[in-house]
């Protein structure tokens, strides 16, 4: 099962369940007000050759106008 994070409408706890994704989420452990599912963005780390437009190209090729 995945976890989620969630926040509270009412205190505004932050905490992560572990929830399938069409289940409905318990209400908040700490006042048991409705709760909230929060989206983060991911990080994402390129490594390596092949991300530049510079690495993909030949040696023998000219520079864009």
């Amino acid at each position: 099962m995945p976890i989620y994070e969630y926040k509270c409408d009412n205190c505004s706890a932050q905490f992560e369940l572990k929830y399938n994704l069409g289940d409905e989420p318990e209400p908040c452990p700490r006042c048991r007000g409705k709760v909230r599912r929060v989206f983060s963005p991911v990080s994402v780390i390129f490594k390596g050759s092949g991300f530049y437009i510079t690495d993909s190209r030949g040696k023998d090729s000219e520079p864009a106008t």
